[in-house]
């Protein structure tokens, strides 16, 4: 009794993966043959879908660029520290390592007394007054500095009211070393690029839910053109008795040839386009070259690319057949 029911089971189970076979070449197939005989279709779907997958690629490359332009502006950006004339290299040392044990702080650059003074005078090489007053003074009237990057613009608050505190600020003997900070003198630029660094972040998370919402809706209304083509197809197959999924499946694998498609050529439609700006966004933002990052990236974007194009076609394939066509 248990031999034959396992038998039973096994060719119950054979006929089932049969059948899933059958109905999925079947619907592969149908599939295929409505992405060729709708030729028109297919090809006005597949250049709509480019266009979306166009500017979803192109997100990506303005995110790079903004990124590298804000980076560039934020290298600018930082906290010099100037020291009295009568503070001592030690103490200044010692400070330093404070300073560097701050987790705000990406990197300190100390300068002493002498390349202070000796950049002075290769700043003012030409100006012989200059150079003459320094001389009558008789010494370096210079004190060394020390210049502060933080991570995040929004930090550098956080180091100046630490370089404030009197118990970092006063030598072994309890002397002041610090003539002056320059934090407050730069606030104003610092609180500006703080605030156009959340606008841009702001601003570009907004502009692509708009562009992908209206792209999701034109490939959306192609598709379902093209599936409207086939409403008396359809209406038969529900008479004979055909499945919800049957029906859906050659249009959702359409779908998803459209695009593969686009995701292809959007791909290739890049590489020339990257190619002819590399150059000019490396001369003009300085430290980015669209080309390179494209190459450099071109595993991860083909991905998002690809599976963008397919999750929209056959989303967008899907909704169209359930609720236009009520199926």
């Amino acid at each position: 009794m248990r031999g034959e029911l396992s038998a039973m089971i096994t060719r119950v189970n054979t006929f089932y993966k049969t059948f899933m076979w059958i109905t999925t070449k079947r619907i592969v197939k149908s599939g295929f043959v409505n992405f060729w005989r709708n030729g028109f279709v297919s090809l006005a779907s597949v250049l709509v879908m480019t266009v979306t997958l166009f500017v979803v690629g192109s997100l990506f490359f303005l995110n790079a660029i903004l990124s590298a332009s804000l980076e560039q502006i934020e290298n600018k950006v930082d906290i010099n520290v100037y020291f009295l004339t009568s503070a001592q290299e030690e103490d200044i040392v010692l400070l330093k390592r404070a300073i560097d044990a701050l987790p705000e702080v990406a990197s300190t650059q100390f300068t002493t007394r002498d390349e202070a003074l000796a950049r002075f005078e290769e700043r003012h090489k030409n100006d012989q007054l200059t150079l003459q007053a320094l001389q009558e003074l008789g010494g370096n009237p210079l004190g060394a500095s020390l210049s502060i990057k933080a991570k995040e613009p929004s930090q550098y608050e956080g180091i100046a009211t630490f370089l404030e505190d009197s118990g970092n600020t006063l030598s072994q003997s309890g002397t002041p070393i610090i003539d002056k900070i320059n934090y407050f003198r730069n606030k104003a630029a610092i609180d500006r690029l703080t605030n156009f660094t959340e606008s841009a972040s702001q601003f570009g998370l907004a502009i692509t839910l708009v562009l992908v919402v209206a792209s999701v809706l034109i490939v959306f209304n192609t598709i379902r053109l093209a599936i409207y083509t086939a409403r008396e197809e359809i209406a038969v197959m529900r008479l004979v008795g055909a499945s919800n999924a049957y029906i859906r499946g050659p249009f959702v694998f359409e779908g998803i040839m459209y695009g593969i498609i686009s995701g292809f050529v959007t791909l290739i439609v890049f590489y020339p386009l990257t190619l002819w700006l590399g150059s000019k966004t490396e001369s003009f933002f300085g430290n980015i070259n669209i080309f390179s990052y494209y190459l450099s990236n071109f595993g991860q974007i083909f991905l998002i690319i690809l599976f963008s194009g397919i999750i929209l076609g056959a989303l967008s394939s899907f909704l169209a057949v359930k609720k236009y066509l009520a199926v």
